[in-house]
């Protein structure tokens, strides 16, 4: 039997070694256990920047400035922080910024939060609304795959992409009292 835990480390790996490849050199994100392996490797990278945020819809000038400065960078949130962020994805369109974001769910499988669902629930629509491209991981073995399509589709086609890893991919988040 495979240690649960390898597994999960070995997708979040593909996911960082699939955004090095696209040649991504900004991370920026509102800290999210989630994302938390992704925030550690562009930390010890000397090759990528990571920008810690104080609230999600700053990481939508902080991609765009990058890509301004002729730097691919990604936007790491969780789909609560999709509602702060949704008056800002007009620069996206106003603009024509090429934009690409990974979205950790809640309010989805196991949820204990009830604050999380409404948000959880919207999260996809929400995005799609503001006229970008949303594709779901719901298993390991399709994250790279899914990163690296979007990471084309935004950076060489110019688009607006959102991937959102589903709650039962990352795990259940348990209540500590």
């Amino acid at each position: 039997m495979t240690n649960p835990n390898s597994e999960l480390l070995a997708w979040q790996e593909d996911i960082f070694q699939v955004l090095k490849q696209n040649g991504v050199r900004q991370v920026a994100y509102v800290p999210d256990a989630g994302h938390s392996h992704v925030i550690k490797r562009a930390k010890e990278d000397p090759e990528i920047r990571d920008v810690v945020l104080t609230t999600e819809e700053e990481g939508v000038g902080v991609v765009s400035g990058a890509w301004l400065g002729g730097e691919r960078a990604v936007l790491l949130m969780q789909s609560s922080g999709v509602g702060n962020c949704v008056n800002m994805f007009s620069l996206l369109d106003s603009c024509r910024f090429p934009f690409f974001t990974i979205v950790t769910m809640r309010g989805e499988y196991a949820e204990f939060n009830p604050w999380q669902a409404p948000m959880g629930l919207a999260t996809a629509k929400a995005l799609e609304l503001m006229g970008i491209t949303v594709y779901r991981v719901d298993s390991p073995e399709d994250a790279a795959e899914l990163i690296d399509a979007g990471l084309v589709s935004a950076f060489d086609a110019g688009q607006r992409v959102a991937i959102l890893l589903s709650q039962s991919l990352i795990g259940r988040k348990k209540w500590v009292r």
